[in-house]
């Protein structure tokens, strides 16, 4: 059974504002969670599916990376709102053909929103549009093939292709990906972790040794305190929420510090319990730092500047010194810089009153186990680096490391991108890793470091790249500085696209285009071996298997891993002795390479098929052994460099809304905000609007400025009041990355700063 899609685009004329949501999920969320499950997929189907969602033998969320409870500990309906908008959005009964392609020219489906392009359907066969031809046409599997080889092997260099990778692919395909662009010859190998948690990867890795989170989700009701900072679980990973309830009603206190109110934070509505679905659930959130964006970092520098001072007030009573001494290096340097850290600098950072701060370190100075969470309103600005590094910093004053109920906890935002760096999709893999990849496979991979993703579209913008790849995602609508990269990307000989459905990187190609259709996380997985499953890992390094219940979409689909080997097969031939028809067969054999490639992955199948997997080794969680350069966790010294804005300018962060993951669009609304029937909207502070002369309402367009002096403009947004952090602005993405340059960066990782673009706003052009 097919189902219709909408024909036509629905306008923004018609957008509604009202109060936000004094709370989040409770039966709201699950009404409007099921309405799109029973549009998209039926009731029978969609139950189906909803009801093997995150199970043992289940299928993992093709959203967030928020881990599962162990088995025997998981509710029947083991999903969020969101996780159950995934799912109908990929498990969709809509199907684009062949004669969709003719009907719409790539210039018309360019002129399309991303969200009627989500709405489309599924993608069932290969298609390809040639040089100088304005539409895609149906192509074999063997030719689409021999079009990307041909292409790949006519280049000079093997650094002239790029070879993107989504966090949705799994372990076995990641792992085969990489194998394959190593085999060819270049690490061009730039992920969506680049413009996302690579700040997170590069503090921790520095200071702690490994760049992922050190907590597991028994930690949290174990805590006496968590942070939750620059991250909005409601909207992003509601089923965190789940995890701070039980936190909460186990005593634990909570802080959330976010330039904007999220209601998941301040009140949740289980709707797995009674109170939740009818009652006023819980309260979560026991202080709640409406902060400036970006002060975050001058927030944990005076409360770390507080508790060193308390210290010196009640000594061997605030710091846990004897951790220090045995784990530890740096504390002496920074508390020297700490004690001349200016309290009217952390003031004007972050917007907080002195007092404020003082009440959080009372919670602290009470608390022994402490998590700190984070997401990408940390991990997208100029220093989140050094942010991410104070954190370190604040936990390792009280030895909230490899402690129960205490550690970092980045809360990574798409399922499995955290097992793509796990299994070699990284630009500048280190050199253990390729050693190990050597020995296994009998070539020598490329030693020099790769591109990533800001570097690869610098390149395409200049014509060392040729060839691009993206496994899964939506490069052209997630990065920054739209207009450079959509040039970009048309400057290549050749894109492709292995996808499941439509988005506007199909429309936005090369001179010559590939859309190579794969079979969904949803989907069964037949090959010549038999019935396959895939693994991955989740935001806390726990490892599992999905098993996809459904039919596939088309019969013409084929799976990641049968399109990785394919390309191999066609692009490498006799060149490096991998048994790519064999891989491609059997997925156990990949997984019987990966144990003995990547660290802490020996045993792999026996460990995967465990009922709930296995988790990978982390040393500061496991022993307090800390893998840094000095074998030490390292206190570090962070320069606080406040940003200041010109007078009538306002710092916009780019959120998402309620109705969206990534760049996916699943609807017009986001309830949370009280925003119905479209997206072009602005969020800003009513006193900042009084102070601009503008009213609620008002139609403006947002002008971005940086130092190149080029005014990058996102046109006729509607202007909301809202109780936004003084001086600060919020709007959604993909919309607002027009105004984010490209060349402004996170100093040491190099992800786009997307959470902190200086904007003016002017009346709209198309309104004047």
């Amino acid at each position: 059974m097919v189902r219709d899609a909408p024909r036509e685009d629905p306008g923004e004329d018609g957008i509604i504002v009202g109060a936000p949501a004094p709370s989040a999920a409770g039966i709201p969320g699950v009404l409007h969670a099921m309405a799109h499950v029973r549009d998209q997929l039926g009731v029978r189907r969609g139950a189906r599916s909803l009801l093997a969602l995150n199970q043992v033998n289940g299928f993992d969320c093709p959203g967030c990376a928020w881990p599962e409870a162990a088995p025997g500990h998981r509710h029947t309906a083991e999903f969020c709102e969101n996780g159950a908008k995934a799912v109908a959005e990929e498990a969709t009964l809509r199907r684009i053909t062949p004669t969709f392609f003719a009907e719409h020219s790539v210039d018309k489906l360019a002129a399309r929103s991303g969200y009627w392009l989500g709405q489309q359907g599924r993608l069932t066969e290969p298609m390809y549009k040639a040089a100088g031809d304005a539409h895609y046409l149906p192509v074999s599997w063997d030719d689409a093939f021999a079009i990307v080889a041909d292409e790949l092997r006519a280049l000079d260099s093997p650094d002239e292709a790029a070879f993107y990778t989504s966090g949705r692919t799994s372990n076995e395909a990641a792992f085969t990906y990489q194998l394959f662009v190593r085999a060819f010859g270049t690490n061009n190998l730039p992920d969506c972790s680049n413009m996302c948690h690579e700040s997170s990867g590069a503090a921790l890795t520095e200071t702690i040794g490994v760049g992922k989170g050190s907590v597991s989700l028994d930690d949290f009701a174990k805590a006496d305190l968590i942070f939750v900072v620059g991250q909005n679980p409601g909207t992003n990973h509601p089923r965190m929420l789940t995890a701070l309830e039980a936190a909460k009603r186990a005593g634990t206190r909570i802080v959330a510090v976010n330039p904007l109110p999220e209601a998941g934070l301040l009140r949740f509505r289980n709707p797995q319990r009674p109170s939740g679905a009818v009652g006023a659930g819980i309260v979560l959130a026991d202080r709640f730092l409406r902060i400036r964006i970006g002060g975050d970092l001058a927030l944990f520098q005076a409360i770390n500047a507080r508790l060193l001072a308390a210290e010196e007030a009640r000594p061997g009573r605030v710091l846990d010194r004897a951790f220090i001494d045995a784990h530890t290096d740096g504390v002496t340097e920074m508390a020297a810089w700490l004690r001349k850290l200016s309290a009217a600098d952390v003031r004007a950072a972050t917007g907080l009153a002195d007092d404020e701060i003082d009440q959080v370190v009372r919670l602290v100075l009470d608390s022994e186990k402490i998590i700190v969470c984070w997401a990408m309103g940390l991990t997208q600005h100029r220093d989140s680096v050094p942010t991410i590094r104070e954190i370190v910093n604040f936990l390792l004053l009280r030895g909230n490391i490899g402690r129960p109920g205490a550690g970092v906890c980045p809360v990574r935002g798409h399922s499995n991108v955290q097992g793509d760096r796990t299994m070699g999709i990284w630009e500048k893999p280190p050199p253990v890793f390729l050693d190990r990849l050597a020995a296994e496979f009998g070539f020598g991979p490329p030693r020099a470091p790769g591109l990533d993703v800001v570097d690869t579209v610098r390149a395409m913008r200049d014509g060392r790249v040729k060839v691009f790849t993206a496994l899964g995602g939506n490069f052209v609508a997630a990065t920054p500085d739209s207009s450079v990269t959509e040039a970009a990307m048309r400057r290549l000989r050749l894109s492709v696209q292995v996808s499941t459905k439509l988005n506007r990187s199909h429309a936005v190609t090369g001179q010559r285009a590939l859309i190579l259709p794969a079979l969904g996380r949803t989907e069964i997985d037949v090959q010549a071996g038999g019935p396959q499953f895939v693994t991955v890992e989740d935001s806390m390094s726990a490892v599992h298997a999905s098993r996809g219940n459904l039919a596939p979409a088309s019969a013409s689909l084929r799976s990641e891993m049968a399109i990785i080997c394919g390309l191999a097969r066609a692009t490498l031939g006799e060149r490096v002795a991998v048994d790519w028809e064999g891989l491609a067969a059997d997925y156990g054999r990949v997984r019987a390479h990966i144990g003995r490639v990547v660290p802490g992955c020996a045993d792999f199948e026996v460990k995967a098929a465990r009922p709930g997997g296995f988790v990978l080794p982390h040393p500061p969680r496991d022993s307090r052994t800390f893998p840094t350069v000095t074998g030490r966790a390292r206190f570090t010294v962070n320069t606080l460099d406040v940003l200041r804005v010109p007078a009538g300018r306002l710092l916009l962060q780019t959120v998402r809304s309620h109705d969206q993951f990534n760049t996916t669009i699943y609807g017009l609304d986001d309830r949370y905000r009280g925003v119905r029937h479209g997206r072009r909207v602005v969020f800003v502070n009513p006193d900042d609007l009084a102070a601009l002369a503008i009213a609620d309402g008002d139609q403006v367009d947002l002008v971005s400025e940086w130092a190149d002096g080029v005014a990058r403009r996102a046109p006729d947004f509607r202007v909301v009041a809202y109780p936004t952090a003084a001086g600060c602005a919020a709007a959604y993405f993909p919309e607002t990355n027009v105004l984010v340059p490209l060349d402004s960066t996170a100093r040491v990782s190099n992800t786009p700063t997307s959470k902190s673009i200086v904007i003016r706003l002017e009346p709209a052009i198309s309104r004047r």
